[in-house]
């Protein structure tokens, strides 16, 4: 039976995957989407200008690889409500400004100035009436260790040569982000509750949670 029907998912709906680096936020769109019948939205990296130039240099270009992220998703967003509907969208565009940009900021790697004018920006852009909010965040987490751990099965060779102190700190800041967001809808899964790679049938309580929380938020709004 389609899970999308026997959940009553509505086809039109938007749902964004977050959540800090290993905790499967690519796994959880693919699936979701396969298990739904929705399409896909993937970050764009490989045509991205900016981004050798930003790990050569932070201080000089981290302004301009936020702005790019911002134009980039915000028109993956527009693209996304344009086409009706119907997507699971891996990252959002909330993280930039909320994790990314600010943490550039309190480091020093981005000027008082750049980080009020991308702010100012964002807000103008993001925080309206007029932007098209997904239906639902859902934010994977799960305990340091549990990350930590993953990082290290995957093995990737960039992510292994990073310090842990690095996934720590991006760990808290994600928790403190998600602590305050409130552009829309959250839904906070942790990554001990499924184990997709393991066994793809573990999506279907997943969907079913999503159900009750999109039936809850469409009550709210009435």
């Amino acid at each position: 039976m389609n899970l999308r029907n026997k959940y009553e998912i509505p086809g039109n709906s938007v749902i964004t995957i977050a959540g800090t680096v290993g905790v499967g936020k690519s796994t959880m769109t693919n699936a979701l989407a396969g298990a739904l019948g929705f399409r896909t939205s993937f970050e764009k990296v490989d045509t991205n200008p900016y981004l050798d130039k930003f790990y050569a240099d932070f201080d000089r270009w981290s302004f301009h690889l936020q702005i790019y992220f911002l134009a980039e998703r915000f028109k993956e967003q527009k693209r996304i409500f344009e086409y009706g509907g119907g997507f699971i969208q891996d990252r959002s565009i909330y993280e930039d400004t909320g994790i990314f940009a600010k943490m550039h900021h309190e480091k020093g790697t981005m000027s008082q100035v750049d980080y009020e004018t991308y702010t100012s920006l964002f807000d103008a852009m993001v925080m309206t009436p007029y932007f098209p909010h997904p239906d639902l965040l859902i934010y994977l987490e799960g305990s340091i260790e549990d990350i930590l751990s993953r990082i290290q099965e995957r093995g990737r060779p960039m992510e292994q040569q990073t310090p842990v102190s690095y996934w720590e700190e991006m760990h808290e800041r994600y928790e403190n982000w998600i602590n305050t967001f409130n552009a829309c809808p959250v839904l906070r899964l942790n990554i001990n509750d499924y184990d997709l790679m393991a066994d793809g049938a573990s999506i279907e309580p997943v969907i079913e949670k999503i159900s009750v929380f999109l039936k809850q938020s469409q009550l709210l709004k009435k």
